[in-house]
């Protein structure tokens, strides 16, 4: 299993062990010998995508829309990796990556931050995705994101949506999957988060202690690891 880590925790998680890449291989169930981590933006090439039993593109600080000569390498190969029908799951920045990488359009959400625990309801696609129907028709999920997805790639499915993102998941193809929420986050690291985006939803006249009052745990979304790390296993690549 290769983890694209593209991002790594904020500050005020310093106390919590771990970062992106060790919460979702916990989440996979995935002992540390059986994930290969590439970093993104240091690596000097990238391993051939077909190799890889399945991919994991993790959440980032980064925005899609900078364009970096990282951001755009890791397109390229994701491209190449769903060609040819690598099981790949993008994160947050992972999906709004992946999105990108299939030729949807990822900008700045106008309706500002989305942060805390939220409220996802799946389209009708997803009882039948061999990702999502292992999911309920409505579930809490924990979302940190500033940019989102504005349009879909074509020939993808929308799977759900919150009140302020009509794209939390998409599936692309047999083996490609983006979710806008974070599987891999507990109430605690959610909690940092709302905290850390305080200032900006001063700005769009939210409060963040209400916010994170509302912040509570989100087994129901984690699934999606778990059911992911199954397809993997049942690709048998």
């Amino acid at each position: 299993m290769v983890i694209l880590k593209t991002g790594r925790k904020i500050p005020c998680l310093d106390g919590v062990p771990g970062d992106y890449e060790d919460w979702i291989a916990s989440g996979m169930g995935w002992a540390p010998g059986q994930v290969c981590v590439v970093d993104a933006a240091a690596a000097a090439a990238f391993p051939e995508p077909g190799d890889a039993a399945g991919i994991v593109v993790t959440g980032s600080g980064a925005m899609v829309t900078e364009q970096t000569d990282w951001i755009r390498r890791s397109a390229a190969w994701l491209a190449d990796a769903v060609s040819q029908e690598v099981p790949v799951l993008g994160i947050c920045f992972g999906h709004q990556l992946l999105a990108h990488a299939l030729g949807g359009e990822v900008h700045y959400n106008p309706a500002g931050v989305e942060v805390g625990t939220v409220e996802v309801t799946l389209s009708a696609a997803a009882a039948a995705d061999p990702l999502f129907s292992a999911l309920p028709e409505r579930l809490p999920a924990q979302l940190s994101h500033r940019q989102s997805v504005r349009s879909l790639p074509a020939g993808a499915r929308a799977l759900g949506r919150s009140a302020m993102e009509p794209h939390q998941g998409f599936a692309y193809g047999r083996t490609a999957w983006g979710v806008q929420f974070h599987p891999e986050f507990d109430d605690r690291i959610i909690a940092c988060f709302v905290g850390y985006y305080r200032e900006i939803l001063a700005e769009q006249g939210r409060s963040a202690g209400e916010l994170q009052a509302a912040v509570r745990p989100a087994p129901e979304s984690q699934r999606v690891l778990h059911r992911f790390a199954e397809l993997v296993l049942e690709a048998g690549r």
